[in-house]
């Protein structure tokens, strides 16, 4: 493993193996990675899914859009650049995770296809699962929601680089798991989430 704009640092490797703690622990890690517009609901989604994780014996944690950018992203806007290096560190984040055995729930608009891809190929090279999740909702439906009234602020120009106002949303072009949330109840959502990851094993 490199380090592009680092020198003189090197991979430490841990005595623990990857399997020693999967028995440890009783659980195998994995990422799934819930993206949609603002207002499809992808938190709700995660934090049931945590829950559901939590009672059925699995560790899970739960990586919010909103909660990493009170710290470990509180530097970074929204802009495009911006939003990639949110998405490069969640990446990366969430590796951490799955690789500790733990199931991540990452829940980001992540609105790059590119961007999702690269996070992909970040768990490929671990050879970890990564579970993409398009929490599909048209955007109508979203704005009609608008829990935290951005979508008005995006209209009425108080907010830039909205996504899906003024800025892109990229749909996922091969997601493990599509999500219609205008068709589906909640626990409906999250139970086929756990089949998914039943039918994997990763459960």
């Amino acid at each position: 493993m490199t380090a592009q704009n680092s020198k003189n640092i090197s991979w430490h490797h841990s005595q623990v193996s990857r399997d020693s703690r999967e028995s440890a622990f009783g659980n195998k890690g994995a990422t799934i990675w819930l993206t949609g517009l603002s207002g499809s609901g992808k938190s709700t989604i995660a934090v049931a899914l945590e829950k559901k994780l939590f009672d059925i014996g699995k560790k899970a944690y739960i990586l919010d859009g909103d909660n990493v950018r009170f710290g470990l992203n509180k530097d970074l806007g929204f802009s495009e650049a911006d939003r990639n290096e949110n998405i490069r560190r969640i990446s990366e984040v969430s590796r951490l995770f799955a690789d500790a055995s733990i199931i991540c729930i990452s829940s980001f608009i992540s609105p790059y296809q590119k961007d999702r891809d690269d996070a992909r190929t970040i768990h490929a090279d671990s050879d970890l699962p990564f579970i993409e999740v398009f929490v599909n909702t048209p955007l109508e439906i979203a704005e009609q929601r608008d829990p935290k009234g951005l979508y008005i602020k995006a209209r009425q120009g108080l907010i830039k680089d909205f996504t899906g106002i003024s800025a892109p949303y990229e749909i996922p072009s091969n997601p493990e798991i599509i999500l219609n949330t205008h068709e589906l109840e909640i626990a409906q959502s999250v139970d086929n989430i756990i089949s998914y990851l039943s039918d994997k094993n990763v459960i």
